[in-house]
């Protein structure tokens, strides 16, 4: 009897014993049964090699399955329920797809939500279009969102801006800070041009087209023109998407349309994204940052307005339309208000650096599209001057820089100025001008009375009628 098998150190312990009775009791079969224990393993091994492969693929086909009927779209919807369904607001919480119900940990998300709309973009890739005027405007009115303004803040300025009639004759835009997105504002902004419609369908359907009886009464008159229907198409958004209008035919071939100006938003950080002041101050405010977004917003639009405001949207409002003191003049003017510097030793300072006793006004500027452009280059290079002179950053302030700028005739040398010491009226004592009197006082300063004028305009019995707010 022979025991010539070699143990195998590695191996198991129990099958060593078995292996030793195998060949104690079977000595002359002792290679076939080895070559039959290692045909049995392999073939385990290939079994379940097999069954996970299987599993495998049967998952990928699972997956893929699932993947190919969570990016399915019915076809059934018309274009007009297309075009009437609202944009989702960011604010929503998006509905779960199929995919998502079965597999939640994988936080799948359908390629269409995580790309913005093409048609949402309001010029070359950036900013968001709110609302699509009717044609392009000669006006651009560019309202800049500080720190500190509120959904009620802008959505009085709003209503109010679309009741002066300016959106008639001028596209608007909003420059948002950081902290101030468009998706914190975006929805305040869509039901006030909501509003703006339901008031204006209300008055055609009625027969009349209103009056304005008070400075803040909505007269839809202002945005009925006639006119032949070939006008030339806004710039903002997607060439060709449609919008609300309206018209009548009249002799000559003519037409009374409806003409609203577009509304559209800016972040800062679409058109500064180096914030390119940060390298000399610790914190930028809004209303120097401002001043940087300026060249690049104005440099696309050099050749599609003529006349630019640039306005305060917190402490100012529009009753009427300011712009008509500007229309007339030269692409180069600039218009800008003065008001008295405050006593004391800081407007002495402040005299003695500006060669006046005015500070100048910078809530509100206007102008031909050149001057502004060329005034708002000039500045954020006075306010990178400014803060590499001053050692104390906190003694910066806007007003001051743009009073210095404007003292200083040689740099401003190739723009117009045209000076005004006109005093901007408090919203409290306008309240009771007639519509022919807030013409002379289209600006008018908001205080806190935004209450106030809420309540003035719910009293009016369409208006209450339109604002769920009232």
């Amino acid at each position: 009897m022979s025991f010539s098998a070699k143990p195998n150190p590695k191996g198991n312990k129990e099958s060593r014993g078995a292996m030793g009775l195998l060949l104690v009791f079977f000595p002359y079969d002792q290679h076939k049964i080895a070559n039959s224990i290692r045909r049995t393993s392999s073939g385990l091994l290939l079994t379940k090699a097999l069954s996970t492969i299987s599993l495998c693929a049967l998952f990928l086909l699972l997956t893929l399955l699932f993947f190919t009927l969570s990016n399915f779209e019915p076809s059934t919807r018309t274009p007009s329920a297309i075009k009437a369904a609202p944009r989702r607001i960011l604010s929503q919480k998006p509905q779960l797809s199929s995919s998502q119900w079965f597999f939640p940990m994988w936080g799948h998300k359908p390629l269409q939500r995580t790309k913005k709309p093409s048609a949402s973009f309001a010029l070359q890739g950036i900013g968001t279009l709110y609302r699509r005027g009717t044609k392009a405007m000669n006006d651009l009115v560019v309202g800049h969102v500080i720190e500190d303004v509120n959904e009620d803040d802008l959505r009085l300025f709003l209503r109010v801006l679309h009741r002066s009639g300016v959106t008639s004759r001028a596209d608007t835009v909003f420059l948002f800070g950081p902290s101030s997105s468009s998706s914190k504002f975006g929805f305040v902004i869509e039901e006030e041009n909501e509003s703006f419609f339901k008031l204006v369908r209300h008055y055609d359907s009625s027969g009349g087209k209103g009056l304005r009886d008070s400075v803040l009464s909505f007269d839809s008159t202002q945005f009925w023109k006639s006119g032949k229907k070939d006008v030339k198409e806004t710039i903002w958004g997607k060439k060709g998407r449609g919008s609300y209008s309206n018209s009548t035919e009249v002799e000559g071939g003519e037409s009374t349309r409806l003409i609203y100006g577009s509304v559209v938003g800016f972040d800062v950080n679409e058109l500064d994204p180096e914030n390119s002041l940060a390298g000399f101050l610790d914190h930028v405010p809004m209303s120097l940052r401002r001043w940087a977004c300026y060249p690049m917003l104005l440099g696309r639009l050099r050749r599609n307005f003529k006349h630019v405001m640039l306005l305060d949207v917190k402490s100012l409002m529009v009753l009427s339309d300011p712009l008509g003191r500007v229309r007339n003049r030269s692409p180069e003017s600039v218009y800008i208000l003065t008001k008295e510097s405050s006593s004391g030793k800081h407007s002495k300072r402040n005299s003695e650096k500006t060669q006046s006793h005015h500070l100048v006004n910078s809530g509100i500027l206007m102008g031909g599209a050149r001057g502004i452009r060329r005034l708002s280059n000039a500045m954020l290079t006075e306010i990178v001057r400014a803060t590499m002179q001053h050692k104390k950053k906190s003694y910066i302030s806007e007003s001051g820089i743009l009073s210095e700028l404007v003292g200083n005739g040689h740099i401003l040398k190739n723009i117009n100025l045209i000076t005004s010491s006109e005093s901007i009226q408090e919203a409290s004592s306008a309240m009771g001008l007639s519509p022919n009197s807030a013409s002379d006082d289209s600006i008018i300063h908001r205080g806190n009375s935004n209450s106030v004028i809420m309540k003035l305009i719910c009293l009016i019995e369409v208006e209450s009628s339109v604002y769920r707010d009232c």
